[in-house]
């Protein structure tokens, strides 16, 4: 069976998903960079409900500073590992008022060098504020690359590998929320919508294995 082409992906996910952008809420670089960090193990979901409560007075380094770090605590206890991760946005704040005059860096090396901020986290928050080159992978984005046979790995991290080589041609921002969307509105982890018109079904590994 022929294998579906990077092109088809990408050109399809544009159609199926033309204003894709990421549906985590947020007014400024500080709030993305904390909502993507929180994001880590909980849905977009649960941190926009949670942030919701203090966005508003939320948006510099120099507002995390100024409120107790019990009270960040509180306001995101909803979600998992909330105590690591307001610990870990405290200490990034202080980092981004004495090194980086309160901004967010847009270095790939600087941003991955913050507290409880990893590969995939600098991706994506590259990828939003910049669109920048990158296909930031998730368990989702691993899973959807791997039903159409992208890859045949069994981590995200041994997918990233490869993925990052992969896709050379595409705008790589925009394929990483259109496969977002995908994953979470259509070919979702439990009983994806296959006979919903998927335009992928033919080469799907999971539509056409025994499930």
């Amino acid at each position: 069976m022929k294998k579906i082409t990077q092109k088809y992906l990408a050109d399809t996910l544009d159609k199926m998903y033309p204003n894709a952008k990421t549906e985590l809420n947020y007014n400024t670089e500080f709030q993305l960079l904390c909502a993507v960090m929180w994001s880590a193990q909980t849905t977009d979901v649960q941190v926009n409900k949670a942030t919701s409560k203090f966005f508003d007075n939320y948006k510099t380094p120099e507002d995390a500073i100024k409120i107790w770090l019990e009270k960040l605590t509180q306001n995101i206890s909803t979600l998992g590992f909330y105590k690591t991760k307001a610990r870990h946005a405290m200490q990034t704040a202080e980092i981004l008022i004495e090194k980086y005059n309160s901004k967010v860096p847009r270095d790939f090396d600087e941003l991955i060098s913050l507290p409880w901020v990893w590969i995939k986290t600098t991706k994506v928050v590259l990828a939003v504020l910049d669109w920048a080159h990158f296909l930031p992978v998730d368990t989702h984005v691993h899973r959807v690359l791997n039903r159409l046979w992208f890859v045949e790995t069994k981590t995200p991290e041994q997918t990233d590998k490869l993925a990052s080589n992969m896709f050379t041609t595409q705008n790589l921002a925009k394929l990483h929320h259109t496969i977002i969307l995908f994953w979470r509105y259509f070919c979702t982890a439990k009983k994806p919508k296959c006979e919903e018109n998927c335009p992928f079904k033919s080469w799907c590994k999971y539509y056409n294995s025994d499930k």
